[in-house]
């Protein structure tokens, strides 16, 4: 039997959408959660680092949205501010924010489970290897690259050379960190 590409991606969209739905009804049923909100609670959880604008990449959402977001969940103390490197601002998931992370995240696996529970582990391995090679191995954009191959060029010709790099994978999550500047002196 051949599968076209076109049903593969339909297939692809039908389970995301499915994951979607059911998370966003049990989440905000159960704790008043939104699921943006509690995949940032995620992925701040995994990246305590990250900057609103990488939690806008790994979250899906614009800048503008993302710190429209961040600025609700301040409200509702899910997420309080601090000082980053710089002029920079960090958020840091308060022990409010914490506790809905955790039950949510106990809400997320019985969502998936529903789904992706019949496969065996190895048939999830093989699943998650196939959808992440297509997706391809990072989640940084072509765009996100090509702009900063742009920066890189621009500055190699002063005092200094810098170059985009991917950083390995975090132990943790085994997602690739996102494509960074690195700038050393000649």
């Amino acid at each position: 039997m051949t599968i076209s590409l076109q049903d593969m991606g339909l297939a692809v969209k039908r389970l995301q959408w499915r994951h979607h739905r059911e998370a966003s009804t049990r989440l905000q049923a159960a704790l008043g959660l939104s699921l943006p909100q509690w995949d940032v609670l995620r992925h701040l959880h995994q990246r305590p680092e990250a900057s609103l604008h990488e939690l806008a990449q790994l979250t899906f959402q614009t800048d503008q949205s993302m710190g429209a977001l961040a600025s609700r969940m301040i409200g509702r103390g899910l997420l309080q501010r601090a000082g980053g490197p710089g002029r920079a601002v960090r958020h840091v998931i308060t022990p409010a924010g914490e506790r809905a992370r955790l039950a949510g995240s106990d809400i997320m696996d019985g969502v998936l489970r529903e789904s992706l529970g019949g496969l065996t582990a190895p048939q999830r391995a093989t699943l998650y290897r196939l959808l992440t090679e297509a997706a391809g191995s990072s989640p940084v954009s072509s765009s996100t690259r090509r702009k900063a191959a742009a920066r890189a060029s621009r500055y190699s010709s002063g005092q200094s050379e810098c170059t985009c790099t991917v950083s390995p994978a975090l132990p943790s999550s085994g997602r690739p960190k996102f494509c960074s500047m690195v700038c050393s002196s000649e």
